[in-house]
């Protein structure tokens, strides 16, 4: 009796204990569905892409298509002011074709135009081609990436050596360079690289550039010369033949790209030496 009575007591125990585990167990946390974004009802304004503006350009309302992922073909779509959606499959009833025009390079949809607007703005196959959708938050976008490219070319060309400033603005001036104080270096550097300030980044990251301007320096001073026919540059004290430049190739980049060969870094060395 005094075993059952034992084993009675445990299980009673064990029991208790599991009961107990259960309801302190802390709840689950719920997990969130990711709610998704649903069309955002308010007027839209489109513009034809590029500088023209006519004063009226239709583009297609009918005959064209959009391939649905989800199900898995084309759908053809067309414009009508009596339809519910720009899908054909899902119109009822007659059919009220509808012209899509803008005018003077500009179309205003307003809200209550939720069809059109969906054709335009999700589905029609010149959407980003032939015309775009207007964007406060795209073009601020755009407008804060042009304000950080300027700060970071006007950061880079306030720190740049006079050397680098010079090959970087005889790119974009010519010879004239070799005749401008280094204040007019500068300052003219600083206005190129707020007006460009993509090209002028691309340019001071171009070892070719700086290559390309000791060429020139080293041919101004008549280190070496450039034959008439710009075929080969050779010494400038005896005429000996230094390189040929390849056919359809710009003379100093060629010499910019020889300098970086063994050959070109013995005459680059020299040719530094006589410069210093």
């Amino acid at each position: 009796m005094a075993k059952k009575k034992t084993t009675a007591t445990k299980v009673v125990e064990q029991v208790v204990e599991q009961s107990v585990e259960t309801i302190v167990a802390p709840p689950k946390p719920k997990v969130q569905k990711e709610i998704k974004p649903s069309w955002e009802v308010k007027d839209r304004m489109y513009y034809l892409k590029g500088n023209k503006k006519p004063l009226s350009r239709s583009i297609k309302s009918s005959g064209v298509y959009w391939f649905d992922e989800t199900k898995g073909y084309e759908r053809e779509l067309k414009y009508c002011e009596n339809q519910r959606t720009p899908f054909v499959d899902e119109m009822n009833g007659d059919q009220r074709l509808a012209h899509i025009v803008f005018r003077n390079g500009a179309l205003f949809v307003p809200k209550n135009k939720t069809v059109l607007q969906k054709l335009l703005s999700l589905y029609h196959p010149n959407r980003n081609q032939l015309y775009y959708e207007y964007s406060p938050q795209e073009v601020a976008k755009n407008e804060i990436d042009i304000l950080e490219l300027e700060i970071e070319a006007l950061t880079i060309a306030k720190d740049l050596d006079i050397e680098m400033a010079e090959a970087v603005m005889r790119v974009e001036i010519g010879s004239e360079v070799s005749n401008m104080s280094s204040k007019e270096l500068k300052r003219d550097l600083l206005l190129y690289a707020k007006r460009n300030p993509e090209l002028f980044l691309d340019l001071v990251n171009d070892d070719n550039v700086q290559l390309r301007n000791f060429g020139i320096k080293a041919t101004e001073l008549n280190i070496i010369k450039l034959s008439s026919d710009q075929r080969y540059f050779m010494w400038g004290s005896n005429d000996r033949k230094l390189m040929t430049v390849p056919f359809d190739e710009h003379p100093y980049s060629a010499l910019a790209q020889w300098f970086k060969t063994d050959e070109g870094m013995e005459v680059y060395t020299n040719i530094e030496k006589r410069l210093q």
